[in-house]
């Protein structure tokens, strides 16, 4: 049977990776688990977070992936490493990859970065962009604490998301950035909003494409890219409501996910 990539995040925003990864990748067998019954993770304590990554990556192993993705900002900032000890498989993050995004994309060196409180006070965006290019860039971070509870209720476009998205980006604005990182996998969710926010000067930058193409490099030198020319049966999974789960990810994978459409609640993880 073909092993699946295994993709985990706090909720749904690890779905936007998930997308990239079907586009750039089809053959390729997804499983993902979506921590909803317990988000967002960005305003839990570092060992919280931790403790619930090591949780999701005890009952993914379970299936015998080849490669484990953290699609969560905040867990790749504080739980990487420990997971990378723990299994024996190859372990991606969404930071690194982001940031050699946003270093291709930039022209003036100025890069905003807005995640969840967790990601930003852990400061992984900044090292991560001063370690690919010395002092050359200057970083301006913001937390966006809202973005994540109006995603999980699927609110990406009202009048509501965009007076939210308008006032949590205020304080960037007049800092000279021309490449905004959005430094969250749930932020893509709320493109629109953000890029009418920030102007049409403002690059959005996803970790989503790059994450992808550092997946497929590394399956790639492993001799692990899947060959079958069958469709891959998916297998998404998620700790809270379903229904909810279904709504949110139908719609944002579209025909992809109607095809195979399979959600199961597991709400024992972590009892």
């Amino acid at each position: 049977m073909q092993q699946a990539i295994a993709v985990l995040d706090s909720g749904v925003g690890g779905l936007t990776v998930v997308k990239e990864v079907m586009r750039q990748l089809p053959r390729e067998k997804i499983l993902y688990f979506g921590d909803t019954a317990r988000t967002p993770y960005g305003s839990r304590s570092a060992e919280q977070v931790v403790e619930f990554t090591r949780e999701i990556v005890d009952y993914l192993v379970q299936f015998n992936p080849k490669m484990i993705v953290i699609a969560c900002n905040t867990a790749t900032a504080v739980a990487l490493e420990d997971i990378t000890g723990r299994v024996s498989v190859p372990v991606v993050g969404v930071i690194g990859p982001g940031a050699r995004a946003a270093l291709g994309r930039t022209r003036t060196g100025v890069i905003g970065v807005i995640g969840t409180e967790g990601t930003i006070r852990s400061g992984a965006y900044e090292a991560a962009l001063r370690t690919l290019s010395g002092d050359s860039v200057q970083v301006v971070s913001r937390a966006c604490p809202d973005f994540v509870p109006l995603v999980e209720d699927g609110n990406f476009r009202s009048a509501r998301t965009q007076e939210i998205v308008e006032s949590s980006l205020a304080s960037l604005k007049g800092k000279d950035l021309d490449s905004l990182i959005l430094g969250c996998t749930h932020y893509p969710f709320l493109a629109d909003a953000i890029s009418e926010a920030m102007g049409p000067d403002v690059a959005l930058i996803s970790s989503a494409d790059e994450t992808a193409r550092e997946i497929r490099a590394i399956l790639e030198r492993s001799g692990q890219l899947a060959e079958a020319d069958d469709a891959p049966l998916h297998q998404f999974f998620c700790s809270g409501d379903p229904a909810k789960f279904r709504e949110i990810a139908q719609t944002w994978l579209g025909e992809q996910i109607r095809l195979t459409p399979v959600v199961w609640q597991v709400p024992h993880i972590g009892a």
